[in-house]
């Protein structure tokens, strides 16, 4: 197996992300080789200091960065020497079985639509934030920012892609969908929440359990929170704020510390032809590791294949 990278993606990048490369490494042995796309000269210098085997890895050397305030389709386009730009070029052409960047986020985004494409069927890939639950399990908010608004269809969609997520790398046998809405009652919420309700509760590719509401995201009543991109990423950054604020405030609790986002590293954008990592761009050493490591599970449970198994005959219960 190999992993493709970005090593210039983030805000401490070249360093921590060399060094989370070199964990990573370690935890995943001589089977699966990292990819280090980027500046080889900083590559080597770090690997060096850190004391690491250069022969642990493999080195594409770029010459250009997309930076986080770029605007993504043009940096895409101008910049064909970026880290990003080369390692989508190497995924499409089947150099690397995965790509992973803490890079510029709508940059990772549309390479994802425009090289490996989306698969048949997926009307919008989306991306997903990884949600600690009480019980010791994980589930996710999908989406958290790829598509701010959504039609039902789409809705729905995310139901099965999210369900495959977790069924599939995280081990869920039977993850329970819920749609993110005002109220329990199927009457409750907006047009299209009321619409894709309709759709998903006679769904049989996912075990929907009906509306939820905010204050069961981090309950096991649901392990799919399904939403638009706006309100997921709303919901998102409010639970990111609260870890950060009681952390600060001194607060020790072994289930608020699995709110820490070093922890999940990065999440697959699901519905395109290739596995792709996206990763927070305040990525530390343990975050860009855990990244890696998230990208290896991907390939390892063939998620890809399954998505594109299950939407060749997709299609939503009419309303």
């Amino acid at each position: 197996m190999k992993i493709g990278f970005d090593i210039m993606g983030g805000d401490y990048a070249p360093k921590e992300a060399i060094e989370g490369a070199i964990l990573a490494k370690q935890e995943l042995g001589e089977n699966v080789r990292i990819v280090l796309i980027g500046s080889k000269e900083e590559a080597l210098h770090q690997i060096a200091n850190s004391g690491a085997a250069e022969s642990d890895f493999d080195f594409v050397h770029t010459t250009e960065i997309i930076g986080m305030s770029e605007h993504p389709t043009k940096a895409i386009s101008q910049k064909k020497d970026s880290s990003i730009s080369v390692g989508f070029g190497l995924l499409a052409h089947k150099k690397i079985d995965a790509f992973v960047s803490a890079g510029n986020t709508g940059a990772m985004l549309v390479g994802s639509m425009f090289s490996v494409k989306p698969i048949e069927g997926v009307i919008r890939p989306c991306i997903t934030a990884m949600v600690p639950k009480a019980n010791g399990g994980v589930g996710l908010i999908v989406d958290v920012g790829a598509n701010a608004d959504c039609r039902p269809d789409v809705l729905y969609q995310f139901g099965v892609l999210g369900s495959l997520l977790l069924k599939h790398v995280y081990k869920n046998p039977d993850p329970k969908v819920g749609l993110l809405s005002i109220g329990e009652e199927k009457e409750k919420g907006n047009l299209v929440t009321v619409s894709a309700h309709n759709l998903m509760e006679d769904s049989s590719q996912f075990h929907f359990i009906g509306n939820v509401e905010g204050r069961d995201i981090i309950s096991d009543k649901v392990d799919v929170i399904v939403c638009e991109g706006f309100t997921g990423n709303v919901v998102l950054k409010a639970l990111e704020s609260m870890y950060f604020v009681l952390h600060k405030r001194g607060i020790q609790d072994d289930y608020l510390e699995r709110f820490n986002y070093e922890n999940f590293g990065g999440t697959p954008i699901l519905g395109v032809n290739a596995p792709v990592i996206i990763g927070h761009g305040i990525s530390n050493k343990k975050a860009f590791k855990n990244m890696i490591i998230s990208a290896h599970d991907v390939v390892e449970s063939n998620l890809v294949s399954i998505i594109h198994d299950a939407f060749q005959n997709i299609v939503p219960p009419s309303q």
